[in-house]
């Protein structure tokens, strides 16, 4: 007998990894354009929006809202 889990609600959704995804995704765009090699730290800050010397971010991280419901 083959078992199928249920789908979870669509609303439902983890804030922190959203943006974790959207910034990595931003870090592969930058490395493709890159004529280096690597990426220098500088860079990856850019790419970011942090700034370098104390790691702070340009985009603040939206809140998670309780479970099923989006913030605001």
């Amino acid at each position: 007998m083959l078992y199928v889990a249920g789908h979870r609600p669509t609303t439902v959704q983890d804030h922190v990894a959203l943006v974790e995804i959207d910034l990595t995704g931003e870090l592969m765009i930058a490395a493709a354009a890159a004529s280096e090699d690597r990426l220098s730290p500088d860079r990856i800050d850019e790419v970011l929006e942090v700034d370098g010397e104390d790691g702070g971010r340009a985009r603040p991280v939206p809140p998670p809202g309780p479970a099923g419901s989006p913030p605001g």
